[in-house]
């Protein structure tokens, strides 16, 4: 069986969670016979490759970027060329262009769309591409959520929530590194016994200054991994507010994220709007038993994060709450313990790559049969 997958950008260009997801589709999919190939646009030279786990990824060249989408003369008119050649389509959204490309190619492939994310920062283009994405989303005849939470929080998805099911992220496998590796221990030594972590693109949407705010007057040792647009105004801000017990990390490598991730204590979060439509590094977090700190917002991080369970959930923007779950973690290491569990049954239990693999591909073959 032959699934093409459409997305807006991949893997060197761009390292985000939908790129994440795709990859992890196609690769554990490939084993059980499905032949995968990803269609993507890149600001470089358009070419073909072969991703180490044998599915095929072609670049078209990206013409112009406006609003967070790609457009790309070449791809459009390419598009039902590419079409043909897949006996599914697996469209990854949001991407507007895909929306245009697919209608405009008049595409009759079984179809099913993967509904990352509702269009959140883009409120008066939304109202004019409305239209043309509800026609879109009308062709498909399976759309996939990720959580319960957007499921029910997404306007957009409840005009569609007859096609609607879920089928929830899953990360690579990885065991869960003992507090003895060498790496843990470093980091350890390099920041504390306990240390709050962030790990993740330093965008608006992150809440990283509600987090920042919530440690003042407490200074936690708190470090900060990733890179992004609110770099600067964070080390700003951390400056202002004096505090003495914070670092930025610019990277780390994959090996390193996991390391550092099981020397935690705990995992904050604050992302504050529904642009975090997910945050597949939280079930990372889990996975090395790592409880977390989150920000009910309506959409899949309180599906990965259960309150209580496998750490605390607070309300967005409020950083006296944030705060307070900081204290309630600090103080009472015997429930962080708990949460510690719980999030690591948590991870084995909902978020295994090999079961989000084999449930698209028992979609593929319903889509096939109809």
């Amino acid at each position: 069986m032959r699934v093409l997958h459409v997305l807006k950008t991949y893997f060197p260009d761009t390292y985000g969670g939908i790129e994440q997801v795709v990859h992890t589709i196609a690769g554990h999919t490939t084993p059980l016979g499905i032949e995968n190939r990803v269609l993507v646009l890149t600001p470089g030279q358009p070419r073909t490759d072969i991703a180490p786990a044998g599915y095929e990824i072609r670049r078209y060249k990206r013409d112009l970027y406006v609003a967070s989408t790609g457009f790309s003369v070449s791809f459009l008119t390419h598009f039902k060329q590419e079409a043909a050649w897949a006996d599914v389509m697996h469209m990854h959204f949001p991407w507007p262009f895909a929306d245009l490309s697919y209608l405009y190619a008049g595409v009759k492939k079984p179809s099913l769309i993967s509904y990352h994310s509702d269009v959140v920062n883009q409120v008066q283009l939304n109202k004019l591409y409305a239209p043309l994405r509800d026609r879109y989303l009308a062709k498909m005849q399976t759309i996939v959520a990720a959580s319960p939470g957007i499921m029910q929080s997404s306007p957009v998805l409840q005009k569609f929530k007859d096609k609607t099911q879920l089928i929830t992220y899953g990360i690579e496998h990885f065991d869960q590194l003992p507090e003895t590796d060498p790496e843990v221990k470093s980091w350890r030594q390099q920041f504390g016994e306990r240390f709050f972590l962030f790990l993740g693109a330093l965008r608006y949407y992150k809440g990283l200054h509600v987090l920042l705010d919530a440690l003042k007057g407490r200074d936690y040792p708190t470090v900060i991994v990733g890179r992004g647009d609110q770099h600067d105004a964070l080390q700003k801000q951390a400056r202002e507010l004096g505090l003495k017990n914070l670092h930025f990390v610019p990277e780390v490598t994959n090996e390193q994220k996991r390391s550092i991730m099981r020397a935690a204590y705990g995992f904050v979060f604050p992302s504050h709007i529904a642009s975090e439509a997910f945050g597949i590094v939280l079930a990372e977090a889990a996975q090395q038993g790592t409880p977390m700190i989150t920000c009910e917002i309506g959409t899949g991080t309180s599906y990965v994060n259960k309150h209580g369970e496998t750490g605390l959930v607070v309300p967005p923007s409020d950083a006296v709450a944030f705060g307070q779950a900081m204290d309630s973690f600090w103080h009472d290491p015997q429930r962080v313990a708990r949460w510690r569990a719980g999030a690591l049954q948590r991870y084995r239990d909902t978020f295994m790559a090999e079961t989000m693999a084999q449930k698209y591909v028992g979609v593929y073959k319903s889509l096939l049969k109809h």
